[in-house]
């Protein structure tokens, strides 16, 4: 006998209060537990690239050259499983492709553990990268289908919020422990995942999508709670699904579409000004770049102040995202990212081309933290998660599965560039010269978002596509409308 489901007369209003929020946050957090892992395998060499250099990881000799490789293998691995993690989502499910993510993270630190040279660390690098890339896609993209529009952006949040958690705890255990012992902690962390978001359904539309309702169904009250009307919500599902099946396309003609044309453009635009605003560099470098800056506090313990910053402005931009909306975040974050580059640029001009004596660089030795917190701060309050949010909200459903893959990987492309030759950039042409090439594109950032990007906030996915191919939303005659946000 088939189910019936049916509309009752709820309005959204009442549909929403209806609903439970704390299974909702409980699998984004179990989720994004993964994202931990992965921000402890960007964080590794934060505050350790000197013990390295020194040979205390298993007497390995590391060189500057080999540092950078150390570093650019991660962003290499992160960019090689950004397709192949789309089809796997597809395939498989987007709960088993992140669980499926514990096996190269588990081989990857067993390798740097037990390495007897640089190229088992290399490949070690490269694996934990891979899987922690492949969170990028999966991750997010499982948050915005278990999540309510209302709490979209909060959830979506997350993954970046935990990130910055694990990119801290590498700071701190870095600091006070030995580059194994550092490796074996980060090596726990993907079974604890595990154990954790085991328990947690699969995403509601995924299962509507593999024909399976009465899963589907039972996804949706487990997220929802038994006083919801999920029958609603799954009867809008299998309308958008529907839709999307008759208006299914090539990936190549959907590409011809205003709305996908912009999409991609936008997406695309946010990762190189995520990247290209040397956000890799400062995260891998931190702690080397507060040691040739000088100053009172050692270079380790700034390090972890700062990450601890990144922390607490993540979690604030969690609380924010959906009340201020995407945009402003955004422009915001560009511009004083912008202002403290530009302000650490200074301090370097002043010091490393003899402008002032000693005792005026003492004077100033602040400026670099403080820098460093500005750009960490504003980072984590918008370029730091939007841009990810932005790929799972603005993309078209017909190629949202590949074209967020082919975002994130080019956005890991960016991060090898500037995560491997960043270190070769400052030595030819000035740390200070880095810095104000980094302010200088990421202004330009600023200019991008405020007359291309569109605001999502509390949009449906329809709304947005809407507003992309410039039809006014909801409106009666479906007619296109000049949007001022695109203007030819």
């Amino acid at each position: 006998m088939t189910k019936k489901y049916t509309l009752n007369k709820m309005d959204s209003s009442s549909e929403s209060s209806a609903s439970k929020r704390f299974p909702q946050y409980l699998a984004a957090l179990s989720v994004c537990l993964g994202s931990v892992a992965a921000g402890s395998v960007l964080g590794w060499t934060g505050t350790i690239s000197e013990s390295l250099q020194h040979s205390d990881l298993n007497g390995i000799p590391v060189d500057t050259d080999a540092l950078g490789w150390i570093s650019g293998f991660v962003t290499l691995g992160a960019m090689v499983i950004c397709f192949p993690i789309g089809f796997i989502c597809d395939g498989i499910g987007r709960k088993w492709a992140c669980l499926l993510t514990i096996i190269p993270f588990s081989i990857g630190w067993a390798l740097v553990i037990f390495s007897s040279g640089t190229l088992m660390i290399y490949i070690g690098r490269f694996l934990t990268g891979l899987a922690g890339g492949a969170f990028c896609v999966a991750a997010p993209l499982y948050t915005s289908e278990i999540a309510e529009k209302e709490i979209r952006g909060a959830l979506g949040s997350y993954f970046q919020l935990l990130l910055t958690v694990g990119v801290l705890f590498s700071y701190v255990c870095g600091t006070v422990t030995t580059p194994k012992m550092l490796s074996i902690l980060c090596a726990f962390i993907p079974i604890g995942f595990g154990v954790a978001f085991f328990f947690q359904p699969e995403t509601p539309f995924y299962l509507l999508k593999k024909g399976d309702k009465e899963g589907a169904l039972r996804s949706l009250r487990r997220l929802r709670g038994p006083d919801y009307d999920s029958e609603a919500e799954l009867k809008d599902l299998q309308d958008q699904l529907d839709k999307s099946e008759q208006n299914k396309v090539s990936f190549s003609k959907a590409l011809q579409t205003k709305a996908a044309k912009k999409a991609m453009f936008i997406c695309f635009g946010l990762m190189v000004f995520q990247q290209l605003s040397g956000v890799n560099a400062v995260i891998f470098f931190m702690s080397m770049i507060f040691a040739s800056a000088g100053g009172s506090i050692p270079a380790a313990y700034a390090t972890i102040g700062v990450g601890v910053v990144q922390v607490i402005a993540t979690f604030i931009s969690s609380l924010i995202v959906d009340k201020f909306g995407r945009k402003i975040l955004l422009i915001a974050s560009a511009f004083f990212m912008a202002f403290s580059g530009t302000l650490l640029g200074v301090f370097f001009t002043l010091k490393d081309r003899n402008l002032v004596d000693e005792q005026t660089l003492q004077n100033i030795g602040f400026l670099p933290i403080v820098s460093m917190v500005i750009f960490i701060t504003v980072f984590s309050l918008g370029f730091g998660p939007i841009p990810w949010m932005a790929s799972s909200e603005i993309m078209p459903p017909e190629i949202k599965s590949t074209a967020s893959s082919a975002a994130a990987t080019f956005n890991w492309f960016l991060a090898f560039i500037v995560t491997r030759f960043y270190n070769n950039l400052a030595s030819a042409i000035g740390g200070d010269v880095t810095f104000y090439l980094f302010a200088a594109i990421t202004l330009v950032g600023c200019a991008f978002v405020y007359f291309v990007m569109p605001e999502t906030k509390g949009k449906t996915s329809q709304e947005v596509q809407d507003i992309l191919s410039g039809v006014r939303p909801g409106s009666a005659d479906g007619k296109g409308i000049d949007n001022p946000t695109f203007k030819s």
